[in-house]
């Protein structure tokens, strides 16, 4: 069952088309580079199981790179603000371990040589979780994330952050 749930919160989508009215976003984040451009949006949506995350991405560098819903709602470059992995329990970092993934592990995006991408991807977290007091932040990191590694995947640097926040 656990390895069922690992692989539905796994799946990514690469798509253009808008979210339904229904389903309107009722937090965001935009994420700026270390050197304080823009790199991209993302629209968080509530659902029965967590929620859907719609991150469009431009600007950034080709090939794989990690994202994960971060802990605290801060973001100064170079990003260590944002404290760690958003774990939502008592769950270890990863998809591929017995006792992960943590609810801010998603899985990795695939940038193309244009540097833009729009992806769907699903957190077990609840909008009220990443609003809590401290926030949450949505980080891409510099690499892949293994899947693996504790406590954050070997994904290298935090080269982009937003700040989880009502629009």
């Amino acid at each position: 069952m656990r390895t069922l749930f690992a692989a539905a919160f796994a799946l990514a989508a690469v798509t253009s088309q808008p979210l339904p009215a229904q389903d309107a976003p009722q937090a965001s984040a935009t994420l700026m580079g270390a050197d304080g451009a823009a790199v991209g949006a993302a629209a968080f949506t509530a659902g029965p199981h967590g929620v859907l995350v719609r991150a469009e991405l431009t600007g950034l560098p080709p090939g794989p790179h990690a994202i994960h819903v971060h802990e605290t709602g801060v973001c100064e470059p170079p990003f260590e603000s944002a404290g760690a992995h958003f774990a939502g329990g008592a769950a270890e970092h990863g998809f591929m371990m017995a006792d992960g993934p943590h609810a801010g592990d998603l899985p990795n995006v695939y940038v193309p040589d244009s540097g833009t991408i729009t992806v769907d991807l699903a957190s077990p977290a609840t909008l009220d979780q990443l609003l809590d007091a401290d926030g949450a932040a949505l980080v891409i990191h510099a690499g892949p994330d293994d899947y693996r590694s504790q406590p954050s995947g070997a994904s290298g640097d935090r080269i982009a952050c937003g700040v989880i926040a009502k629009p």
